[in-house]
C-alpha cells in the first residue's frame, strides 16, 4: 500500500465498524462462562453444560482458516458481514432455546460467525495500511478483546443474576444482547467498508476443510471431556485415533492441493511464518489458560462473585491495552517489532511463575499486580506476532495467513483452558473437603459454624455469597450480614 491509501481518519471510521464485530467475538468467549452454570439449572441440563462451549470452540476454531482463504478469493467485505450475519443469527437462536441439547446447537451455529470475526478484522486492515504502520492499529483491536476480557464476566454475572428484564428470562440476556450490537456493525460495516478487491479464480479445498475438522474436533472433545470419560477410556482412545487420521488426511490433501490449500504448506518453509505459528500455539495455551483460571482463583478461593471477580480483571485489561498500543506507536515510528514478542513471552513467563506461588492468603493487591504484569506481556506478542505473520507471505496470501495464526493461537488457547479446567476441577472437590476437614478440629472454625448469624439462608442469592476468614474462624457471610 503507497501513501495514496486511504487517510488516517478514513481508517479510524472503517475500524469502528470493524472493532464492533471483534467485540462480538471477544465478549461471547468470555461472557458466557459466567452464566453457564444458571443456564443448565435453568434447563436441567447440569450434566450438559459443557457441549455448549465446546460446540462453539469447535466451529469457530475450523471456520477461522476457512474465512481466510475465501476472503482471499471473494473479497472481505461480503464475508465479513457473513460472519456477522450468522454470529447474529446464532446469538437469537441461543435465546430461544429450551433445552441444552438445543443450545449447544445454536451455540455451533454462533461460532460459525464467531470463526471470521476476528481473522478477517485483521485482515482487513492489513489491506488498507502499510506493514509499518499496521501495529498502530491492530493495537486497538487488542484494546477491545482486553475490555471485553474484563466486561463479559461481569456482564455476564449480572445478567445471570437478574430473574427477567423486560419480561425474558435474565441469562437469554447473555445472548440478547449480541443482536443490536451485531445490526450496528453490519450497518457500519455495509456504509464504510470499501476495501478494493480483485477477483482471482480459485478451488475450495472442501476435502482439506473436511479433514481439518476430522483432526480438530476428535482433540477438542476429549480436552473438554476427558475428565469425565477418563484419558485412557474406549472414547478418548478412539479421539485420539480419529485426530491422528484427520491430521494426516489434512496434510496429504493440502500437499495435493498446493497453492489452492485451506493452508498452504508452502507457507511454513518460511522460517519466520513457522516460529510465528509455533510461538502463537504456545502463547495461546498460556493466554487463554491465564485468563481462565484468573477468575477461577479469584471465585472459588477468594469467595468474589463473578461480577467482582470480572472487575478485578481490570489491570490485566489495562496492561495489555497500554503494552498493545504503546508496541504498535513504536513499531509505526522505528519500523522494528521484534523485540516486542521477546519481551511478552519473557513477561508472561514470569508474570504465570507469580502467580504459581499465590496463596489463599497472598495480598490482592499483589495479585492484581501479578494481573498487570500478565497484561503487559500480551499486549506485546499478540499484536507483533500477527504483524510478522502477515510480513513473512505475499500480499495474495494475507487473509489466510492471518486466519492461521488466528487459527493456531485459538487451537492452543482451546486445549489450553480444557486442560486446565479438567485439572482444576478434577482435584479443587477433594482440596476443599480436606480442607474442611483439617479445619474442624479448630475451636474457632467450631464456633463460627455454631453462630447463627454466619448461618446461609435459602433466601441469600448465590452471586451475593461467599466463604472468607472471620476473625477467629470462618463463615458463610452476605454483604449484609455476619
Amino acid at each position: 500500500m503507497t501513501q495514496t491509501g486511504p487517510t488516517h481518519r478514513q481508517i479510524l471510521v472503517v475500524m469502528s465498524g470493524l472493532m464492533l464485530g471483534m467485540f462480538l467475538a471477544a465478549l461471547d468467549q468470555t461472557i458466557v462462562g459466567t452464566a453457564i452454570r444458571t443456564i443448565a439449572d435453568d434447563l436441567h441440563g447440569l450434566s450438559m453444560q459443557a457441549w455448549a462451549t465446546t460446540a462453539y470452540l469447535v466451529t469457530a476454531t475450523v471456520s477461522t482458516p476457512l474465512y481466510g482463504k475465501l476472503s482471499d478469493i471473494y473479497g472481505r467485505k461480503p464475508w465479513f458481514t457473513t460472519a456477522i450475519s450468522v454470529f447474529v443469527v446464532g446469538s437469537l437462536a441461543c435465546t430461544l432455546v429450551d433445552t441444552m441439547g438445543q443450545l449447544a446447537a445454536a451455540r455451533a451455529l454462533q461460532g460459525l460467525g464467531a470463526g471470521g470475526l476476528m481473522s478477517l478484522a485483521l485482515t482487513i486492515i492489513a489491506d488498507m495500511v502499510p506493514p509499518r504502520e499496521r501495529p498502530r492499529y491492530q493495537g486497538y483491536f487488542l484494546a477491545v478483546f482486553g475490555t471485553s476480557s474484563v466486561l463479559g464476566p461481569v456482564i455476564g454475572g449480572f445478567f445471570a443474576g437478574q430473574e427477567s428484564i423486560l419480561g425474558i428470562t435474565g441469562w437469554r440476556w447473555v445472548f440478547l444482547v449480541n443482536v443490536p450490537i451485531g445490526a450496528l456493525a453490519l450497518v457500519v460495516v455495509a456504509k464504510v467498508l470499501n476495501v478494493p478487491h480483485t477477483r482471482r479464480d480459485h478451488r475450495i479445498d472442501y476435502w482439506g476443510a473436511a479433514f481439518l475438522c476430522l483432526a480438530v474436533v476428535p482433540l477438542l472433545l476429549v480436552a473438554e471431556q476427558g475428565r469425565a470419560w477418563g484419558w485412557a477410556s474406549p472414547v478418548s482412545v478412539l479421539c485420539y485415533v480419529l485426530g491422528a487420521v484427520g491430521l494426516v488426511g489434512f496434510l496429504l490433501v493440502e500437499r495435493r492441493m498446493g497453492d489452492e490449500a485451506l493452508i498452504p504448506l508452502r507457507l511454513f518453509r518460511t522460517s519466520t511464518f513457522a516460529m510465528t505459528i509455533v510461538v502463537g500455539v504456545i502463547l495461546g495455551v498460556g493466554m487463554f489458560g491465564g485468563i481462565s483460571m484468573i477468575p477461577q482463583y479469584l471465585q472459588i478461593v477468594r469467595g468474589y462473585s463473578p461480577t467482582d471477580a470480572g472487575l478485578m480483571m481490570l489491570p490485566m485489561m489495562l496492561g495489555i491495552m497500554t503494552a498493545s498500543i504503546t508496541s504498535g506507536r513504536l513499531t509505526a515510528k522505528t519500523g522494528r517489532y521484534k523485540v516486542f514478542p521477546i519481551i511478552g513471552t519473557a513477561l508472561v513467563v514470569v508474570s504465570l511463575l507469580l502467580f504459581h506461588g499465590v496463596e489463599v492468603d497472598t495480598p490482592i493487591w499483589l495479585v492484581l499486580a501479578y494481573m498487570g504484569l500478565f497484561g503487559l506481556g500480551l499486549g506485546n506478542c499478540m499484536n507483533t506476532l500477527t504483524v510478522s505473520a502477515q510480513n513473512a507471505v505475499p500480499f495474495g496470501d494475507m487473509g489466510v495467513a492471518t486466519a492461521s495464526v488466528t487459527f493456531f493461537r485459538q487451537l492452543g488457547g482451546t486445549l489450553g483452558v480444557a486442560v486446565f479446567l479438567s485439572l482444576l476441577f478434577s482435584t479443587v472437590a477433594d482440596n476443599i473437603a480436606r480442607a474442611f476437614r483439617a479445619a474442624s478440629a479448630d475451636p474457632g472454625f467450631q464456633a463460627a459454624l455454631a453462630d447463627p448469624r454466619c448461618a446461609r439462608t435459602p433466601r441469600t442469592p448465590r452471586s451475593s455469597r461467599r466463604w472468607r476468614p472471620a476473625g477467629t474462624g470462618a463463615c458463610w457471610t452476605t454483604r449484609r450480614s455476619c
